[in-house]
């Protein structure tokens, strides 16, 4: 009978695994013959997870595909607070690393039929009795689902060494458990025909293994080595850009100080049309600042320095935004600091804030230009030539859009 799953078996394995991380939130997770990367592709995204790391024999395979895990352009803009590396190594199953030792999690999915028996006795020791992860997540198939499979006479895959029936995956996973102090849960998918499910069971099987307490009478004990041992390749790794990392996060803090400043000053300006003096009034009574202190600040020294530099036709005023009042209309400026001393703090030695004497506003450049320039401006507006050549570069970039499309 010809026999189609719906999603595809293997996007319903790598569910069952995405499924299980958002109900249990680990934070170190392993796969293991992670193979093409497809499933870390996918739990990159659980922010539970602090280390994601992924092992397989064939290097070459791992190399093809690593760069899909890159963090892309809007992890560096907008970081989170999340923290993840990601760890891609070449190895075998059946040999200890000590970089693996005390996971969370570790999957194996679709691997163990592909090792000879005397390497899933050393598979065991290495994932149970030395790396003793909290749970174990392993799906091989079930040799009983076969007989609907069309074209299948031995096994599903040419470099399967073996297939096992439920009760062979039962008897292996249960001896696990009693040498290194598991208990695990059977359950599967891909389900059969109707009317069939009890007689076969799933086409995968898997068993989901939990870490016992108390393992001092296990083999665990026996098996760790003296000395630790790193034979797998390290061939990739990354750390995604966090705002737990103090210099992505005053990165972010000044972007968001600097811009939050300029719209408040803009905003004050439209508002005190009168002049500067009166923006100052402003901010004495949005921030509580004294207007005195605020005048001196704008007329701060550097101001007739930059003025000269732009030229005569411009001239320079200092607007100082009180910290205060930043902190209160800004939410990811206070998100991001976590108090208004802390943003002071912060906002100290950073070469491109300019703050007040007293550290509790900050210094923002205001450029005027003269009466002759602004009316000068006004004509050339009048003229209708800005405009034109508007809607001339719109309509070249739309002909260039369509041209793309």
């Amino acid at each position: 009978m010809d026999l189609t799953f719906s999603p595809p078996l293997h996007k319903q394995r790598h569910q069952f695994v995405v499924d299980f991380v958002k109900r249990n939130k680990p934070k170190k997770v392993v796969d293991l013959g992670c193979g093409e990367c497809t499933l870390l592709k996918m739990l990159k995204f659980h922010h539970e997870i602090e280390l994601l790391v992924g092992v397989d024999v064939n290097g070459a395979k791992v190399k093809k595909r690593m760069h899909g895990l890159a963090p892309i352009s809007t992890d560096y803009l907008e970081p989170s607070y999340d923290q993840l590396c990601v760890e891609l190594y070449q190895g075998s199953v059946t040999q200890k690393d000590a970089r693996f030792k005390g996971f969370d999690l570790v999957t194996s999915i679709e691997l163990i039929e592909h090792l000879t028996p005397a390497d899933v006795e050393l598979f065991s020791e290495v994932v149970f009795g030395y790396m003793t992860p909290k749970m174990v997540i392993i799906s091989t198939p079930n040799s009983e689902f076969n007989i609907f499979m069309p074209g299948v006479s031995c096994y599903r895959h040419s470099d399967h060494k073996f297939e096992w029936t439920r009760a062979e995956f039962r008897s292996w996973a249960m001896k696990v458990c009693l040498d290194y102090g598991y208990e695990v849960e059977f359950t599967g998918v891909g389900k059969a025909p109707q009317g069939q499910q009890e007689a076969v069971g799933f086409c995968t099987q898997i068993g989901v293994f939990y870490q016992l307490g108390g393992r001092d009478c296990c083999k665990t004990l026996l098996v760790n080595d003296a000395e630790d041992l790193f034979p797998y390749t390290l061939l990739y790794r990354v750390n995604y850009p966090s705002l737990c990392d103090n210099n992505i996060l005053r990165r972010v803090l000044v972007s968001e100080v600097l811009y939050g400043a300029e719209k408040l000053k803009n905003r004050w300006m439209e508002e005190q049309a009168d002049g500067i003096c009166d923006a100052v009034a402003l901010c004495q009574t949005e921030g509580g600042a004294c207007a005195e202190e605020m005048k001196d600040l704008m007329e701060w020294s550097g101001a007739s320095d930059s003025a000269e530099k732009q030229g005569s036709c411009t001239s320079c005023r200092i607007v100082a935004v009180p910290l205060d009042v930043l902190w209160s209309c800004c939410p990811k400026v206070s998100v991001l600091s976590g108090s208004l001393g802390n943003l002071k703090h912060l906002l100290m030695d950073e070469p491109n804030i300019k703050l007040s004497q007293d550290s509790s506003a900050v210094l923002i450049n205001h450029w005027e230009q003269d009466q002759e320039e602004k009316e000068d401006d006004c004509n050339l507006d009048d003229s209708g030539y800005p405009e034109a050549s508007l809607h001339s570069h719109s309509a070249e970039q739309e002909e260039d859009w369509e041209e793309n499309d």
